[in-house]
């Protein structure tokens, strides 16, 4: 095995961000009603998110082989695994105060942390075993699942019907699955010399330099990425006084999160455009769209909102 950092490595994780970042900065675009793509529902964009999340999985089962095949480097393994676990919580913690009860509870990173405690001792045993593991835990979904793992007791199995919505949930099943396919690869792109091949690519030139970078510095590229992507739309947004490009873009996702929980796309476009005129009524819309992350604003949103939900053709003014 070369000795040296694998850039096609730093390549691989450098490009995930990439693509994350343009996943993020769509989804973005589409909430505050820039464009009108259905990055939040549609098909594509939801496969588009899965790949993005199975390729970070993958790559770190690739690394823990390529970092612990020939011995547990156990002061290593565990540094990266409190820097990761620290980072989930942190992700968390934020997003508990910027979602609420949407905050995320099992989300990439703590799967990343749980899969790689998982594969670790797969890195000193044999091909078949990592392999074997991968099948096993990609195929969990398809025949273990059941009422018994609902709930949030078991949410990070993967095998229940989750009873909350999170911006971000990658369960241990099927994603583990990822990391075990990628020690199982990384054995075999040992055994039939391929690392020793594609240590060759250095990504020398500025573009190669800027991915890996990227690659090497993707934990907090991560961490950062979404909350300067998604102020800098929020700016531009209040920059050009369109505040109802921000309704119709409220309206139309409050309506698409409305008809998964009740399939009536009438009632729901209804009670959502009542919520939105009740929101500037009352004076607070400006507010929450300059402090979307205050509880009390959000609170009085969703009040609101199942006042006009039992009655979609009330307006402001026409209360009892």
């Amino acid at each position: 095995m070369p000795s040296t950092r694998l850039a096609v490595l730093d390549l691989a994780r450098g490009l995930a961000v990439v693509a994350m970042a343009v996943y993020h900065l769509s989804w973005d675009l589409s909430w505050f009603g820039f464009v009108t793509w259905p990055v939040a529902q549609g098909d594509g964009w939801r496969i588009f998110a899965a790949l993005i999340a199975g390729s970070f999985l993958f790559v770190a089962g690739i690394s823990l082989d390529l970092a612990h095949h020939t011995g547990i480097r156990r002061q290593a393994f565990l540094r990266r695994l409190v820097i990761v676990i620290a980072a989930a919580a942190a992700v968390s913690l934020v997003t508990w105060f910027t979602f609420g009860d949407s905050f995320v509870r099992f989300g990439i990173l703590h799967c990343i942390a749980i899969s790689s405690v998982i594969a670790l001792p797969f890195t000193r045993w044999p091909l078949w075993t990592a392999a074997a593991a991968a099948a096993f835990v990609l195929s969990l979904p398809l025949w273990a699942s059941s009422y018994v793992f609902n709930g949030q007791l078991w949410l990070w199995t993967g095998l229940g019907t989750p009873d909350f919505g999170s911006v971000d949930y990658v369960p241990l099943a099927p994603w583990a699955g990822a990391t075990l396919s990628g020690v199982a690869l990384s054995k075999l792109f040992r055994r039939a010399q391929v690392w020793e091949k594609l240590s060759a690519i250095r990504a020398t030139d500025p573009a190669g330099r800027f991915i890996r970078f990227i690659g090497r510095h993707s934990l907090p590229i991560y961490l950062l990425h979404q909350p300067v992507l998604y102020g800098l739309v929020w700016t531009a947004t209040l920059v050009a006084g369109d505040i109802d490009r921000a309704g119709n873009a409220f309206v139309r996702n409050c309506a698409t999160a409305c008809q998964e929980s009740l399939g009536a796309p009438d009632i729901c476009e209804q009670a959502c455009g009542c919520t939105l005129a009740f929101l500037k009524a009352d004076g607070i819309w400006t507010a929450i769209n300059e402090d979307p992350e205050n509880q009390s604003l959000r609170d009085r949103m969703n009040g609101r909102y199942a006042q006009c939900l039992s009655d979609p053709e009330l307006s402001p003014g026409t209360e009892n």
